[in-house]
């Protein structure tokens, strides 16, 4: 059978971690719009690999569901690359809920109920996941465990809980390391792996949205102040990657890998540590 690679989301960091993981075999290429998913099996079809293309909304089980059914229907899955998502200055709240926690969830449930003997997933999360505080462990097993068409009826997802879109992409991005954590058990019963990547600032459109809106100063101030100093690229996003679904990553499973040039280091413990308040360094 052929061995197929399924690309959710035909943004920058899918296309770059496919190109490493991809040769030989067939490529799966879905996006919300056509004419993405289109522009990237070009570029990848003229570099060599086998292309189909199709249109997924990851928020709708049915979406999702007859994705698995176009990626069985062309070979054996072995390997998933979920990259779709949205940021906080492109969707409201809700939107970013459904689309970046749940729609991870129903992405990995799908997935794993078809996932081959010996095949990997990547997620991609984010370093905002790694800046949100402490959730409790109730917290943590409802996001990990709760099944997916309950997630967003989780009390502390309601509007009156999450009122800023930063706040709900950092919790569905903490949400998404948590699900694979779960999930990877559920794959492991099928001899297959899965992990998440934590990228900090990859220069994409995304980011790009990002750099030039509401929020874009504390976003370049963090590429100033980061111990590396720069933002990152696809291609380093896609060298974590190609370890996580290659050989050389086959003892690795359920693990989130933060890789943001020491943004979340420099957050918690150095030039981008939020300032004390008056009141409390007066009683430090």
């Amino acid at each position: 059978m052929t061995e197929v690679i399924v690309v959710i989301g035909a943004g920058s960091i899918g296309q770059a971690i496919a190109r490493r993981v991809s040769a030989g075999k067939h490529v799966l290429l879905a996006d919300l719009r056509q004419e993405n998913a289109d522009a990237a099996a070009e570029v990848l079809s003229n570099a060599g690999f086998e292309v189909n293309t199709a249109i997924v909304d990851v928020s709708a089980r049915e979406s999702a569901h007859a994705l698995v059914q176009t990626a069985t229907s062309l070979g054996d899955v072995t390997g998933v690359i979920h990259a779709a998502g949205v940021s906080p200055s492109q969707a409201s709240p809700e939107t970013i809920l459904s689309v970046d926690l749940y729609g991870t969830a129903l992405v990995l449930e799908e997935f794993g109920n078809v996932i081959a003997a010996g095949g990997a997933g990547v997620v991609i999360a984010s370093q905002s996941g790694h800046r949100l505080g402490a959730l409790t462990a109730e917290q943590d097993v409802a996001l990990a465990m709760t099944p997916t068409d309950e997630l967003l009826a989780l009390p502390m997802l309601q509007p009156d809980q999450v009122t800023d879109p930063l706040h709900a992409y950092q919790l569905s991005k903490r949400g998404n390391a948590l699900r694979v954590m779960a999930e990877a058990v559920r794959w492991g019963k099928r001899g297959a792996r899965v992990n998440t990547i934590s990228p900090g600032i990859v220069i994409t459109p995304l980011a790009k949205d990002e750099l030039t809106g509401p929020r874009g100063e504390g976003y370049r101030r963090m590429i100033e102040l980061c111990p590396v100093g720069r933002a990152g690229t696809p291609d380093e996003v896609a060298t974590v990657g190609a370890l996580l679904m290659g050989p050389e990553g086959a003892f690795i499973t359920g693990s989130d890998f933060l890789m943001d040039g020491g943004v979340t280091a420099a957050y918690w413990y150095g030039d981008l540590a939020p300032k004390p308040t008056t009141a409390a360094a007066a009683t430090a």
